[in-house]
């Protein structure tokens, strides 16, 4: 899995002196198969990964165990529990302020760049001298001519500064986001620096944090795979994963303009949405798919796991704002979620609350986009090419057997979906399927919509309304003649938590509102 420093940045400052205490499915390998190749989860998997979620953030650990955790992973010593290399860095950039003396030193040792050689001792720093980087107006390409570290060719690192400079135009002068800040004169000028390392086939590469600037916002630089061999990267070619690491990790120098600091799901998953918008044709992102809410609509949205990955395929999420309300979106929420003065300065969910208002509100756009994942041909522009998901549960419903009841229990920002299909007996025109949804109080944002599957391909939703004690019904066509299916998707769409609680979730909380209860009763009525 694709590793980013931004994500190491939010790390450290949440870490908690004292161990984690790591659940059983975590303990023997970092990457737990929980989920089948279907998208599936595996039994037991939910409890293991929501029991994840409420550990406390390695962020918030002490300084002294930042630094541990840091020379560990980057070491090739990471204890189950660690974060990435790139999330264990920006958390100990975050904290090092606070370390002193012998400690101070190994953390700014730690976080030197390359061309720093041997004063960095996690390994990134180069052990020849450099070549004359390659620069333009905006970026400067470092890089060495022998040894682990050199690129290929020279052609290749020219082809690096290219990519680079192609991405800085498709995501700052194309879409309109902040530019990274300029680090002065670091790197030898004002330009943003991209460096080139044999970072081997776990690390595609990361931006890492350096000098804080104003509220929350830092300057950086970049480290990529210096050549992204087949050997080391034997999914892919070596040009689309230049291309899409390219994208996402300069994308995370571009959100240390906003805020550093951010919601990490927020992070993760729109640096991977991000892929898309430069490189669609690789489609590397499609690989975090089955750990999206297409497939796992029961793990929360927020949910940010280094186990689970989820962060990475709830992409699909921001795919799903951008197509239907332009692709500047996320950008808005970006500046919503922004530190600087002008800025919303919010956490990720307060941010969609904001722009989303004036759209039916966070909840109702939620539970369409829910309900969408039904049917992805019919709701991303390259859903056709994903493979259908599943229902948790699904009744033929006929003549002879006319009703039927499912119950659950839905925790914060998740759904879970029950199908009806068309049975025996129906054919008439009359026949139409009531869904009687029975929800937890409205106050805590419960959320009900039906999709109508049409012979002819076509896919209608309509949202069921529901009463202030969580209670509604709809009414829809149910006959053989016209319908092959109609499923209900039920969602938990609240967003209360209490906040500042050394949890992976928005805002760092605990959500109020989990294992709501829920059920839907399909009858198949006549007119």
């Amino acid at each position: 899995m694709r590793s980013t420093i931004v994500t190491a940045v939010a790390a450290l400052a949440l870490m908690g002196a004292g161990a984690l205490t790591v659940p059983a499915a975590y303990a023997d390998q970092d990457q737990p198969d929980l989920v089948a190749t279907t998208g599936e989860l595996l039994p037991g998997a939910v409890e293991e990964m929501q029991a994840e979620a409420a550990l406390p953030d390695p962020a918030l650990d002490s300084p002294s165990a930042q630094l541990a955790t840091a020379q560990r992973v980057t070491t090739g010593q990471a204890l189950p529990q660690d974060p990435s290399a790139t999330l264990a860095l920006r958390d100990l950039w975050v904290s090092k302020s606070q370390l002193r003396g012998t400690e101070r030193r190994a953390a700014e040792a730690m976080l030197a760049r390359p061309s720093d050689g041997s004063n960095d001792p996690a390994g990134f720093g180069y052990t020849v001298p450099e070549q004359p980087p390659l620069c333009n107006a905006r970026l400067c390409l470092h890089y060495v001519g022998s040894g682990i570290d050199a690129p290929p060719s020279a052609e290749w690192a020219a082809q690096s500064l290219a990519v680079m400079d192609a991405v800085w135009a498709s995501e700052v002068d194309s879409l309109g986001y902040r530019p990274p800040l300029t680090d002065g004169i670091k790197g030898g000028g004002p330009q943003f620096d991209v460096y080139l390392k044999d970072l081997g086939g776990d690390l595609y590469g990361f931006c890492s944090g350096e000098s804080k600037r104003k509220s929350r916002t830092a300057t950086g630089y970049c480290v990529l795979d210096n050549d992204f061999s087949a050997a080391q990267f034997p999914t892919g070619t070596p040009e689309g994963n230049l291309r899409v690491t390219a994208a996402h990790e300069f994308f995370h120098a571009i959100q240390y303009a906003y805020d550093y600091a951010e919601d990490r799901w927020m992070m993760e998953a729109t640096a991977t949405w991000m892929e898309e918008r430069f490189a669609t044709d690789v489609n590397d992102n499609r690989q975090y798919l089955n750990r999206s809410q297409l497939y796992l609509p029961d793990m929360p949205l927020d949910m940010f796991s280094q186990s689970g990955g989820f962060q990475y395929g709830n992409w699909i999420f921001w795919e799903y704002l951008s197509t239907n309300y332009g692709v500047k979106f996320v950008n808005k929420a970006w500046k919503q979620a922004g530190s600087l003065k002008g800025d919303g300065g919010k956490n990720s969910i307060a941010a969609l609350q904001k722009l989303l208002k004036g759209k039916g509100g966070l909840t109702k756009v939620y539970a369409k986009f829910a309900a969408g994942n039904l049917t992805p041909a019919a709701t991303y522009p390259e859903g056709a090419d994903y493979p259908a998901p599943r229902v948790k549960g699904q009744k033929a419903l006929s003549k002879s057997k006319r009703s039927k009841r499912f119950r659950t229990r839905i925790n914060h920002l998740s759904s879970t979906s029950y199908r009806f299909r068309v049975g025996q007996g129906l054919s008439a025109k009359k026949w139409k399927l009531r869904v009687n949804v029975s929800g937890p109080m409205k106050r805590t944002s419960p959320a009900a919509a039906v999709t109508i599957q049409y012979l002819n391909g076509k896919v209608k939703t309509k949202m069921v309304r529901l009463r202030r004690n969580g209670g509604g019904s709809l009414k829809v066509p149910f006959s053989g003649r016209s319908i092959s299916a109609v499923s209900v998707t039920l969602v938990n769409g609240s967003t209360r938590y209490r906040c500042n609680r050394r949890t992976v979730l928005a805002c760092n909380g605990v959500p109020l509102d989990d294992k709501a209860r829920f059920s839907v009763r399909g009858q198949v009525v006549k007119r």
